[in-house]
């Protein structure tokens, strides 16, 4: 009934759900989170945060029955039927939008761990959810550009740093790591500044998966490399609430951690080159990827 309804009734009523799914987990996870920062023993933490990720798996349950209720997108996915939810993963993907993130939580939902962003430090003020991505020790980092690293060459290697440090939280509790690993949304102004080599790409950024990989590369179990593609165009986040997104594409590959992608991407130049090069391969494996499903 709810997707026979015009366009913009149909996404308000979906945004109202969405807000009341997300305040009403979150009163629940701040509520975990404070007990959580009152007793200082690993043991006790270690409960709660599996709680705390348990409360999030429920919030995004909701967000996904929205979507099924709401809007009829046809999905298109392979590649995720031998996942389990015991293991550790680093998840690559592609991005376009930000309906991306909500794409990867579908997809992943019950069939890997928890998924952790890495977020921009400014997100933090983003109401109710930074907060709530705060408590889910998602890693907060702060990037610098090259005009503020060569003014301040002290800060190099900074927000690698705080990258490992984030993984060590990651240690105990199977969660996925994710990573945009294009650093940014793909845009056709940002593909022409970069003068990128790819149809469909940004160039790659190998600093965070390589830091990922080097503090807990001992414990990631496979590398998902996420290939998304909507076929009618890339559409905002309104145009999924309103059902304009006829379709979404999503193939999975599950990747080996080998040890030659293990190192310290900072110190060893040989390292860095090399591993620069994997991701360079697999990212023109990924744009061959999506011009064959854009085809299809």
């Amino acid at each position: 009934m709810l997707k026979a309804l015009p366009g913009p009734i149909r996404g308000g009523l979906s945004l109202v759900l969405y807000a009341l799914n997300t305040l009403f987990w979150c009163i629940w996870l701040f509520i975990m989170a404070a007990l959580k920062a009152l007793v200082p023993l690993p043991g006790w933490r270690r409960g709660c945060s599996r709680v705390l990720n348990a409360i999030a798996e429920s919030w995004i349950w909701g967000n996904n029955l929205n979507q099924k209720i709401t809007n009829s997108t046809r999905w298109d996915v392979k590649g995720t039927d031998a996942l389990e939810l015991s293991q550790w993963y680093l998840v690559l993907a592609n991005h376009q939008s930000w309906v991306d993130i909500l794409v990867l939580q579908r997809v992943f939902h019950r069939k890997i761990p928890f998924l952790k962003f890495f977020i921009k430090k400014e997100l933090f003020w983003f109401p109710f959810l930074g907060q709530a991505w705060w408590a889910l020790d998602f890693p907060f980092i702060k990037r610098y550009s090259k005009a503020k690293l060569q003014k301040k060459p002290h800060l190099r290697g900074k927000d690698l740093a705080i990258t490992r440090k984030a993984c060590e939280k990651f240690r105990h509790i199977p969660i996925s790591v994710m990573n945009f690993v294009e650093g940014t949304r793909f845009t056709l102004r940002k593909h022409d500044q970069q003068q990128s080599p790819y149809t469909h790409l940004l160039r790659p950024k190998a600093g965070g998966i390589a830091s990922v990989l080097h503090a807990m590369g001992d414990r990631i179990h496979r590398i998902l490399d996420v290939t998304i593609v909507y076929p009618g165009g890339v559409h905002s986040f309104w145009a999924l609430l309103c059902g304009n997104i006829r379709e979404i594409k999503v193939r999975v590959r599950s990747l080996p951690v080998g040890p030659e992608l293990i190192g310290d991407l900072v110190n060893d130049g040989g390292f860095r080159h090399q591993f620069q090069q994997w991701l360079n391969n697999l990212w023109e494996e990924k744009d061959r990827s999506i011009e064959e499903m854009m085809s299809c």
